[in-house]
């Protein structure tokens, strides 16, 4: 099964794409039966998984692509809290305590996630100890994660400090010739604004003045850093 020429992989225990996170590192046996559990679906580009406020009904573990986890407040502004990668898992937190969900995720590209119902994931997670331990693992990083959204925003002395600080993130796993750094930025200057806490206007107007003084350059979906040093002057790194 395939949508937007992505192949769904329906089995855990014929994946290939398995990597040393959650669920993927556990016991044979925890593996078997977690395959019982699972239900593999592909959700094209822009597709709600889970909604902020809404009772968990289940979790979602992202095998492919690429997801945001965002918050909303009342008069409408929208946070993105982090991106999700490949591994990780979504509502966990929700469905372990039995609050309403904290976040809302979307698809930034067409993904596959596999989904386990609450009473299922609640019951497996009682009989199996080393995915007990992950799921502590997983919800301990989701905390971390938490803390650093809020150092970065509220530490920060200026939105400029917040974007440089974006871009070399962005940039770490980047290909580097002759000082230049070329990456993929996937993401709109709206997704950058709600990233790090400021508009699209802004971002955009960023952009401009860092292009300007020949620090970054963005080309389509390709970002170009010409000047680290002086980014990483502006975090003061």
């Amino acid at each position: 099964m395939s949508t937007s020429g992505l192949s769904c992989v329906e089995s855990c225990l014929s994946c290939r794409l398995r990597s040393r996170s959650f669920f993927c590192e556990l016991s044979q046996d925890s593996i078997e039966d977690f395959n019982q559990i699972k239900h593999a679906a592909v959700f094209p580009e822009h597709a709600v998984v889970l909604v902020e406020g809404q009772s968990p009904w289940g979790i979602f573990i992202l095998c492919q692509g690429r997801a945001k986890l965002s918050t909303t407040s009342r008069d409408g502004k929208t946070l993105i809290v982090r991106l999700a990668e490949p591994g990780e898992v979504l509502g966990l937190h929700a469905v372990v305590t039995g609050g309403p969900y904290e976040l809302t995720v979307e698809t930034m590209q067409p993904c596959q996630l596999n989904f386990v119902g609450r009473d299922d994931i609640l019951r497996f997670l009682q009989e199996h100890a080393d995915a007990s331990l992950h799921a502590t693992q997983h919800l301990a990083r989701d905390c971390s994660d938490s803390y650093n959204v809020v150092r970065s925003i509220g530490l920060s002395h200026s939105v400029s400090e917040r974007f440089a600080r974006f871009l070399l993130e962005t940039a770490a796993d980047g290909e580097v010739s002759h000082g230049t750094v070329r990456v993929r930025l996937a993401m709109t200057h709206e997704e950058i604004s709600q990233l790090i806490g400021t508009s699209r206007e802004t971002i955009t107007r960023l952009l401009s003045e860092f292009r300007r003084h020949d620090m970054v350059e963005l080309k389509g979906s390709m970002l170009i850093i010409h000047n680290r040093p002086a980014l990483q002057s502006l975090v003061g790194a």
